[in-house]
């Protein structure tokens, strides 16, 4: 067998196995269980109970450009879906929100910068833009918002800390 057909084989295999979970919902998830959702994306990157159910969140994405949540009826089952990383939810991060709530709008940051000093810590979200920014929530050291908004990634910068478009 050439390079060429066994490299294909190759791919085609690994295509095959990662075949077994896709990257987001879609409505096809609506009204099933648990554990079919669990089959089809594989483990969630976090869960908490509501009052209505639980709630799966999914991060994804390079970078984690999408957060999904799934909501679960209190029967188990899908009852919706959507992609949190968006504009509507970060208008409502205000000064005066607590941690816990910025978490209930647009889940769990991945990229956490403590502030020197005690000062809190700056949760970053990368997310769908054309643009060269990310959303970021500054926390002060009671964990309540002080301050939100776009901001400028590390890789968007040249050495001299300028932008390097």
């Amino acid at each position: 067998m050439a390079l060429t057909q066994r490299l294909l084989l190759l791919m085609l295999c690994l295509f095959c196995i990662g075949g077994c979970t896709t990257y987001g919902p879609s409505n096809a998830l609506l009204g099933l269980d648990r554990e079919q959702v669990i089959e089809a994306l594989g483990p969630p990157t976090h869960t908490r109970r509501t009052e209505s159910g639980e709630l799966l969140e999914y991060a994804r994405g390079p970078y984690g450009r999408h957060t999904f949540f799934i909501t679960l009826n209190p029967s188990g089952r899908v009852e919706r879906w959507e992609q949190v990383l968006q504009e509507r939810n970060f208008k409502k991060i205000v000064p005066g929100v607590s941690r816990d709530d910025v978490r209930s709008l647009i889940g769990q940051s991945f990229e956490v910068v403590r502030l020197g000093r005690n000062r809190g810590e700056v949760w970053s979200y990368r997310y769908e833009t054309p643009f060269c920014i990310w959303f970021q929530v500054e926390f002060d050291q009671e964990g309540v918002v002080r301050s939100a908004g776009d901001g400028i990634p590390p890789e968007c910068l040249n050495r001299r800390g300028l932008l390097g478009l």
